[in-house]
């Protein structure tokens, strides 16, 4: 009997673990990103493969989102202000099922002058995940996934920063 409650005890962490599985999410560190079209404004589209040697962060976010909300604002101060002249680098952030009728006035009452691009349909995040945002997605130069992320943390969020900060170097 002892010996079952001790399997038991040192057993119980890997349940624990197998519960916290992650469906939520379409992709995985290691793989080749989805590539997708998008618009860069109301006419002019790009194709994330134009983005293929640089570092890639991609956010998905919306203006509803209180953590996004808590997000972006350090999106801005912490990686676009940093990063934004590096060649090596791209930020992409899509409003997940939002459009410009909403993605501009968040814009100008925020002061935000980082890439925010529309995803009315979701056809772009569904190729990601199937729910929960913010979400941060970083690829290489290649276009690999090296790190993925889902919800607001703020040592999340430092671990993108050191990322960032390792690759951009």
């Amino acid at each position: 009997m002892k010996k079952f409650f001790l399997l038991l005890v040192l057993a119980a962490p890997l349940f624990c673990r197998a519960q916290k599985v992650d469906t939520s999410t379409l992709i995985r560190v290691g793989q080749q990103a989805p590539t997708f079209t998008f618009y860069l404004d109301d006419k002019k589209t790009a194709d994330l493969k134009d983005y293929r040697g640089k570092i890639v962060l991609i956010n998905f976010f919306a203006t509803w989102c209180p953590p996004c909300r808590q997000e972006l604002p350090r999106v801005q101060a912490e990686i676009w202000e940093k990063y934004k002249n590096n060649p090596k680098f791209a930020l992409l952030a899509f409003d997940r099922q939002e459009g410009w009728d909403k993605i501009l006035p968040l814009k100008q009452q925020q002061g935000f002058t980082f890439p925010m691009l529309p995803d009315v349909d979701r056809s772009i995040y569904g190729k990601y995940a199937k729910s929960y945002i913010p979400r941060n997605i970083v690829l290489d130069e290649k276009g690999n996934i090296i790190y993925e992320s889902i919800g607001y943390d703020p040592q999340e969020f430092g671990k993108l920063l050191a990322l960032l900060a390792d690759k951009l170097k």
